[in-house]
């Protein structure tokens, strides 16, 4: 095991997981004696208490969480943060053999700039990097845990549970539990328990809009839309998220007519990629002018209601309902 790690990325769930593996190494941790949390708010004495023994222990586990010494912006906008960088930097690389010998550093952050903190710890210790991840692997772990509750799930049903909870593995697993509970041992997750009982991402319910509305279905696009409002989600938010969405359909009207790549064009993750068909679909439902008009109308709702001459809820309806009356 090494002595000093970074760790950072948007998956949570799976780093989370790796400091669990880290604090297991240890047969007792105990706050403030051989386990040391730092933050931004006691940053400043992170070499001092590197410095502390561990009364009574071999080691000290000491973790450094959005701490801001591997930020961008806490560089630049803060002089005091930014030779606290230098000094820890050089503390760490000048007593690297020391720190092996009576501690565990562990820096986590989400967004991380290759400073030169960074380049201390790649250099001295590990660096990890938790990106989402793709769509492949979480399908083989999605089917993994339900086999492992004797709960069977096909590839496709496992690909809608993504698409309807998007990529990362937390709110995944914390669905999937809940399929897994419901179902229960021998049985089978299909698409019908995925839409009765996962909490969907707004992105995966405007989908579901964009799709009625694509098949000139306004029943059912009304319908998705007045659950949204049941659902407490702010009507601001769905406007929002409406105008991005007609937005992506637009660019992949445009990316298609000029042989473009999809996925460069919508600035896709390389975990979201799997979407570009259902972007395709949705784009083939309209033409490019009536892309242009709806996501000028949606404009010019934003304009009406900011000035007070409209309720949102009612100029989305007048927006989805004039689409479908066409």
């Amino acid at each position: 095991m090494e002595s000093l790690y970074l760790l950072y990325g948007q998956e949570s769930f799976l780093l989370e997981d790796y400091v669990k593996k880290i604090k297991k190494s240890f047969d007792k941790l105990i706050e403030g004696i051989n386990f040391i949390k730092i933050d931004e708010t006691n940053v400043s004495q992170l070499i001092s208490d590197i410095e502390t023994p561990s009364f009574g222990f071999d080691k000290k586990l000491i973790i450094v969480k959005d701490s801001g010494l591997l930020k961008k912006e806490g560089k630049k906008k803060n002089a005091a943060l930014s030779n606290l960088v230098d000094r820890v930097s050089e503390y760490i690389k000048e007593n690297i053999e020391i720190i092996k010998q009576d501690n565990i550093i562990v820096f986590i952050e989400s967004e991380v700039e290759k400073n030169k903190l960074f380049k201390v710890i790649d250099e001295c210790g590990k660096v990890v990097n938790f990106e989402p991840e793709k769509l492949p692997n979480l399908i083989k772990r999605i089917k993994a845990i339900s086999n492992a509750y004797k709960v069977e799930i096909s590839d496709y049903d496992a690909q809608y549970l993504v698409e309807c909870c998007g990529t990362s593995l937390q709110d995944i697993i914390n669905e999937l539990r809940k399929l897994i509970e419901y179902v229960g041992a021998d049985g089978k997750i299909t698409k019908n328990e995925i839409d009765m009982l996962t909490t969907k991402q707004i992105d995966s319910v405007i989908f579901d809009l964009t799709d009625n509305l694509g098949k000139k279905d306004i029943k059912k696009a009304m319908d998705v839309f007045y659950n949204l409002i049941y659902q407490k989600e702010p009507v601001q938010k769905i406007l929002i998220t409406l105008y991005n969405h007609f937005k992506k359909l637009y660019f992949v009207k445009i990316a298609m007519e000029n042989n473009e790549n999809i996925a460069q064009a919508l600035k896709l993750k390389p975990n979201q990629t799997f979407l570009v068909s259902k972007y395709k679909t949705q784009a083939g439902y309209f033409k490019n002018g009536e892309l242009r008009k709806i996501i000028e109308e949606l404009e010019d709702l934003d304009y009406n209601y900011k000035v007070g001459l409209i309720d949102l809820n009612v100029g989305i309806e007048a927006v989805l309902c004039r689409y479908c009356g066409k």
